[in-house]
């Protein structure tokens, strides 16, 4: 059976599809429509027609999407392209497809692809993290997504950044667009450690981008480094919520942030504190399939799915 994975951002679709083996026979990637959800059904059915096409064959479908899946109602919330919102998405595109579609959020999907052959195969507890332009995450426990009876488990990145990680009461509170202070997104993010070097800099910042600040720290603007040395630790903190609550083997980072080489380091020389433990067995690392884990963690979501629906036969 080949699988077919989709990954529905705010700007592109992007589409694989693998062998069993993990094998990738066929990609595709599309503009995805803006605020539109009937354009954006279709275009997601344009997709499944095309990979099918160059396959010849039938495929099972995963779909990775923003914001997360409301178990009880099916309906969308806290998605970014906010057109998706309160919509049964995965419903309304299997019934365009008249065949069942399986769908999770994409901090799951990427965690579920690292979990299945990726930095986490083998492992029987995987943590996925995304510190990118947002900070989100997720749980794949014995080879399956946990996604809870809310569907939030592993959304870590709205709890609070811990009143004992350095550098928050010295750079002030930062309020989040959900409404609390200080969320975990408003600190480990890129637009969250740009803001960090913002206000560790002596002068305004000449290109306040991820890529603007890896640079300088390359460079060796001590602002630069000084931010990214608090990003480590702060990140280090905040895993201790993880550790203590999940207890993962693996803990995979994802995003644009995971190319921090000095994280899989810095990390976990201070991260022991915070752990109920004395012994520290987990493990955190770089991702193996980096950008492409979301879609072929769909693809995995999709197999999965027939797997559960051969076992419930």
């Amino acid at each position: 059976m080949k699988h077919l994975g989709i990954d529905l951002g705010g700007t592109k679709i992007a589409a694989m599809v693998l062998e069993e083996t993990g094998a990738v026979l066929w990609e595709g990637r599309w503009p995805a429509p803006q605020g539109a959800y009937e354009a954006t059904l279709a275009a997601l059915a344009r997709a499944v027609d095309e990979a099918e096409g160059a396959l010849g064959a039938i495929a099972t479908v995963g779909l990775g999407t923003p914001g997360s899946l409301v178990a009880q109602t099916g309906l969308l919330h806290n998605c970014n392209a906010v057109w998706l919102n309160d919509r049964p998405l995965g419903a309304d595109f299997a019934k365009h497809l008249g065949r069942p579609v399986a769908v999770a959020n994409d901090a799951n999907c990427f965690a579920l692809s690292e979990a299945t052959d990726g930095a986490g195969a083998g492992a029987e507890s995987v943590f996925g993290i995304i510190l990118g332009t947002g900070v989100g995450g997720g749980w794949v426990l014995r080879g399956r997504v946990h996604n809870g009876v809310h569907g939030i488990a592993g959304e870590w990145g709205h709890l609070p950044l811990p009143a004992s990680a350095p550098g928050l009461q010295a750079l002030g509170s930062r309020p989040c667009w959900c409404g609390r202070q200080d969320c975990l997104e408003q600190w480990l993010s890129g637009p969250g450690v740009v803001k960090t070097w913002a206000a560790l800099a002596s002068s305004p910042l000449e290109n306040p981008t991820g890529e603007g600040l890896s640079a300088a720290a390359a460079a060796g603007e001590a602002a630069a480094q000084d931010a990214l040395g608090l990003h480590a630790r702060q990140l280090a903190a905040a895993l201790a919520y993880v550790v203590n609550l999940l207890d993962p083997e693996v803990i995979v980072l994802g995003g644009g942030l995971s190319q921090l080489e000095a994280l899989y380091t810095e990390v976990p020389k201070h991260w022991a504190p915070g752990f109920l433990t004395k012994a520290v067995r987990t493990q955190l690392r770089a991702p193996r399939y980096g950008a492409a884990s979301g879609v072929r963690g769909a693809a995995w979501l999709g197999a999965a799915g027939e797997r559960l629906a051969a076992e419930r036969v």
